[in-house]
């Protein structure tokens, strides 16, 4: 079932994004009097699942999920159409239109995702509002669960208030400002103090292969007292929280870890917190530092605040008011993956070990439906999208458009023949960028 969950989620957002990006092109397309062949969800290699002659289009559904396409006459794309290009040029070619018109088609699909970034962010602001952290409400600082962040100088209970200058107000901003930042400012112990990163960290992080990095101390919370435990009759239930173990207090599961490990192998006496009560339990800890629970750290907003571990900010806006905040997330993410970009064609950061294909993308939908988080993601990948298809890649939008910007300002227009070729060279780089992609995700399946 959670297969079947992830899988709709990513072939929904997957196929919302491509039949948009493609109306961005098609749409112009047509108001400029520009033949359209054909209108494409996934490609049809040999042959489609669908397909369906409207007027002058055929719109399909091809059978391979890489993505979509609209085939307009007059215009070397993907389906290298030389023995069209040879015939002279129709009024209702591509080529025969003016360069402005033509650039107003190729920039039309990666509008439309910007632009439906925007609107989603838009509505969840209005609809959601925003749970908001922050970083001042975090007493006791982060829970730092990577190795590679702890040599470098970064350790639990700190707490990270400004990242290469600029200061972190919310809590979700910090993992991903910490992951490209250089000089992060900490507070520790009521003193500030300021790391630097080695320029590799992001190398060292992903060859490292841990699961953790930034997140928040939880409480110990317990689940299931296994009829096998050696806790069996010592009195605890579903629902107790470990605060103290001896005189050794345990807010956090990870003071818990600590006080297991300083007191394996003996019996211990301790705090339970049970209906916002505290109790007294005898509990015994193996010689290898367990205690035979199953357990979990407790994340739910209201329990964290009913619990006083937290205080969150809730922030509900009025239409308009959704309407700057929308812009505003929309310009931070694309920011945000801009720096992320950056740093994966700067081979001294290490970053490329961590581009994910399709399954990096499949693997960020939640096994659960959840409408909010579906819009979140789906807005992210239409940013993304966006902004690989702004690359000066032939192969790409950023490819035509940076050849008509070419033409238009200096008065002449690339040959056919090279456009061929120039099509041909970006095709083999788009493809060796999704091999590289993919391959990463297979090696991660194999050696993760």
């Amino acid at each position: 079932m959670e297969f079947v969950i992830k899988i709709s989620q990513f072939l929904l957002s997957l196929s919302l994004l491509i039949v948009l990006h493609e109306l961005g092109h098609f749409i112009p397309a047509k108001l400029f009097k520009t033949r359209v062949e054909k209108f494409y969800l996934f490609f049809d290699v040999k042959f489609s699942l669908f397909k369906k002659k409207i007027g002058d289009t055929v719109y399909g559904i091809g059978w391979l999920p890489l993505g979509g396409y609209v085939k307009i006459s007059g215009m070397i794309d993907e389906s290298m159409d030389t023995e069209q290009m040879a015939k002279e040029p129709q009024p209702w070619e591509f080529r025969s239109k003016p360069a402005w018109q033509r650039l107003i088609i190729m920039l039309g699909g990666v509008t439309v995702n910007f632009v439906l970034a925007v609107v989603i962010y838009i509505g969840m602001s209005y609809f959601y509002g925003d749970k908001i952290l922050p970083v001042q409400n975090i007493q006791d600082g982060l829970l730092v669960q990577s190795s590679v962040a702890n040599n470098a100088g970064l350790l639990t209970g700190d707490n990270v208030i400004a990242v290469d200058g600029t200061k972190i107000d919310d809590y979700s901003q910090i993992s991903e400002k910490v992951l490209f930042g250089k000089e992060i400012t900490i507070e520790r112990n009521g003193q500030e103090k300021t790391i630097t990163f080695p320029e590799d960290f992001l190398a060292q992080l992903i060859d490292s292969k841990e699961k953790g990095f930034i997140n928040l101390r939880m409480p110990f919370v317990v689940v299931e007292v296994p009829d096998t435990s050696a806790n069996k009759g010592s009195g605890l239930k579903k629902g107790d929280i470990i605060v103290g173990l001896n005189d050794y207090k345990t807010k956090y599961v990870d003071q818990v870890t600590t006080g297991l490990d300083k007191f394996k192998g003996q019996q211990v006496s301790a705090t339970i917190l049970r209906d916002n009560k505290e109790t007294t339990l005898p509990l015994n800890i193996s010689s290898d530092g367990k205690l035979g629970l199953v357990y979990a750290p407790q994340s739910t907003y209201a329990t964290l605040e009913a619990l006083d571990y937290y205080k969150f900010q809730t922030k509900e806006y009025s239409f308009l008011e959704a309407i700057p905040v929308g812009l505003e997330k929309t310009g931070d993410k694309i920011s945000s993956y801009i720096t992320q970009f950056k740093a994966i064609f700067t081979p001294s950061t290490g970053a490329y070990k961590g581009v994910g294909g399709f399954k990096a993308i499949y693997d960020i939908f939640p096994s659960f439906w959840s409408w909010q988080v579906f819009w979140g993601i789906t807005a992210f990948l239409s940013i993304m999208l966006g902004v690989l298809n702004l690359l000066p890649i032939p192969a790409l939008d950023g490819g035509h458009v940076m050849f008509l910007l070419y033409e238009m300002i200096s008065g002449r227009k690339p040959g056919d023949k090279f456009m061929e070729y120039a099509q041909m060279v970006g095709f083999f780089l788009l493809i060796a960028l999704v091999l590289f992609a993919n391959g990463n995700d297979i090696y991660k399946a194999i050696f993760d």
